[in-house]
């Protein structure tokens, strides 16, 4: 019509009615292969814009090729078939469009006029009365964010500008707004803009590169928050839209770990899974992130009733397809454990109970082989009677030449369940996962120091110089997931940790965080190493050799492959000791088994150890 004015000849009639059947044929067969018809039109993307494209494209392409070599375009005009392209992907792609216009901007049977209008950018008035918003980082995230507010009438800020360090982005402007400088122009570009707050979205800095924002925004003064991390993301914990508060962890930069998701579904997905220590920080975020892969059945073993309540609750509410069964249940009781492997045939074990509190355990080291020792042999004990597929014992780099009773105890429990595949003792397949502090678990240093900064201080920090390892709790319960997938048996796993991190630079940044000077406003205080601590933590024992694995941010240890002789009958001496509770017997046994255990005194600092 329009190639004719309006106007067909009789001849050209003919040709169209002749052909037109094919012609729709062709079209409807390319849609189809596009999946133009499977999508929900309310929902149309760019990625729909591009199907369509695409199946008009090979559409028109088919029926030029068959008129071609059927006529040679004898009695066909050529520019027909790039008008009928043209208008075949404006008018499906905009009454596709307007489809979801309809569905995004109607309230039941009506359409909100003006909400549609607001979409098309007219009548589109700025927001007066909302707080002024600085979006420090002009990229996916921070565009993203835009449009939530922009677009959220209850979310009350009004965005004046984005800050970048990409000086490309410098003067362009993001859905109308202008990214106004660098990061390290704030104090000037608030001044300018009059902002009351500043939203840092970049969940993938590093760790430098956060501290340096947080105090650019300390020094300016401004209010600040944070987008979730990659990791809390990635984990479905959070969202783009979840602002909060900048917390310690954010400072560590630490990288996201990518999860091989497929090995771990393949030992998870429809399995009966028992954790031990449920309610604990680490056994509780394992928990969450196993129900992710949809076990069968999931079982929380725990002997803290309240930790076990809430979990229990968190689980059901959240994973109602998978069954959770609760067990206010101990790993010292023998019974108890042989019932629960009878009646519930666990496939994978991952045990996280044990007492970690290092000063306490000094005072009652007792309690350390009872549970962490004897306690481990109990289960090891069943898992091998029922024939448990996998075993994960979760340890600590305090079994690293260890110098305290804890550490003690941990490495002489990783001795056993590598003895498990080492000397031939079990089908079963045992590996050990062994890691670093846990930025915020219970009883850990940044609870304590949160407490005390809010308390006023003084802040008390043991020694100026003692380091740690730090990873986030749901980085601990990804290497453990991951460990289970990749063990054959025997092996220890450990992340790569990055850097070991000062406890006191750590006081003077959460204090910074806070939004106080350190030794200015909030005192720190040095108290001494306490019962049993050492100044730094190593993560490797000397003959450990480094086995390379699939995971580039995990590493394998082989340790002592079979050692039956040293462990046969010394766990059972060790275990009538402690009922008799005579600390000094206890120490001196535990050094028998690990030689390398070598009891810190009070207030002893030593020499730095040679690091592996």
């Amino acid at each position: 019509l329009i190639r004719f004015d309006f106007t067909i000849s009789q001849q050209y009639s003919i040709l169209l009615y002749r052909i037109l059947p094919f012609v729709l044929i062709i079209k409807v067969v390319s849609f189809y292969f596009f999946d133009l018809y499977s999508g929900m039109w309310r929902y149309t993307s760019i990625a729909d814009l591009f199907n369509i494209i695409k199946a008009s494209s090979l559409s028109t392409l088919l029926i030029v090729s068959f008129i071609l070599f059927r006529t040679k375009f004898q009695g066909f005009s050529r520019s027909v078939f790039i008008i009928d392209w043209c208008f075949t992907i404006l008018f499906i792609s905009g009454y596709r469009l307007f489809i979801r216009l309809y569905f995004e901007y109607s309230s039941g049977d009506r359409i909100n006029i003006m909400s549609m209008w607001k979409a098309l950018g007219l009548f589109n008035r700025k927001r007066a009365d909302g707080k002024r918003l600085l979006i420090i980082g002009a990229g996916n995230c921070g565009e993203k964010i835009y449009r939530e507010i922009h677009d959220n009438d209850r979310l009350q800020y009004r965005v004046v500008g984005f800050l970048d360090d990409n000086s490309a982005k410098f003067g362009k402007k993001i859905h109308g707004v202008p990214v106004l400088g660098c990061i390290r122009d704030i104090k000037k570009i608030i001044s300018k803009t009059m902002a009351d707050e500043a939203l840092i979205a970049i969940p993938s800095t590093n760790s430098q590169k956060m501290r340096d924002i947080v105090a650019k925004c300390k020094e300016s003064g401004i209010r600040f928050k944070i987008i979730p991390s990659m990791g809390e993301l990635i984990n479905g914990k959070a969202t783009v839209n979840d602002i909060r508060e900048v917390d310690y962890s954010d400072l560590l930069g630490r990288e996201v770990i990518k999860l091989d998701e497929e090995k771990i579904g393949a030992y998870l997905r429809g399995q009966c899974v028992l954790v031990s220590g449920a309610g604990g920080s680490i056994g509780s975020e394992l928990c969450r992130q196993i129900c992710r892969f949809r076990p069968e059945s999931l079982i929380l073993y725990e002997r803290a009733e309240s930790p076990l309540y809430e979990i229990e609750l968190e689980l059901k509410q959240n994973f109602r397809n998978i069954k959770i069964v609760t067990l206010l249940a101990d790993v010292q009781d023998t019974k108890q454990l042989e019932k629960t492997f009878e009646f519930y045939k666990p496939q994978t074990v991952f045990h996280a109970a044990a007492y970690k509190h290092v000063p306490l355990l000094e005072l009652q080291p007792w309690k350390a082989i009872d549970n962490n020792i004897k306690g481990t042999a109990n289960i090891v004990e069943v898992a091998n009677k029922y024939n448990v597929e996998r075993f994960v014992f979760v340890s600590t780099d305090k079994a690293v030449r260890p110098a305290n009773i804890m550490g003690a105890s941990k490495r002489v429990a990783e001795m056993l369940i590598q003895n498990q595949n080492g000397c031939g003792l079990s089908r079963t397949r045992f590996m050990i996962v062994r890691f670093g502090n846990v930025v915020g678990s219970i009883g850990s240093v940044v609870p304590l120091f949160k407490k005390q900064i809010i308390k006023g201080g003084p802040v008390t920090v043991t020694h100026p110089e003692m380091t740690r390892y730090f990873m986030t709790i749901p980085e601990a319960g990804q290497l453990i997931l991951q460990a289970g997938s990749m063990g054959n048996g025997g092996e220890i796993f450990l992340l790569d940790m990055g850097t070991s991190i000062k406890i006191d630079d750590m006081a003077r940044d959460l204090i910074r965080l806070y939004g106080f000077e350190p030794d200015v406003d909030i005192k720190i205080e040095y108290v001494g190493l306490r019962p049993g601590e050492k100044l730094y933590e190593e993560l490797i024992i000397e003959g450990e050799g480094i086995v390379p694995t699939t995971h580039d941010k995990i590493m394998a240890l082989k340790g002592t492959e079979c050692d039956v002789y040293l462990l046969n009958g010394k766990i059972d001496e060790l275990t009538k000791i402690a009922e008799d509770q005579k600390a000094d017997k206890i120490k001196a046994k535990l050094q028998e088994i690990v030689p390398e255990y070598n009891p810190a005194q009070p207030g002893q600092i030593g020499e730095m150890p040679e690091m592996v």
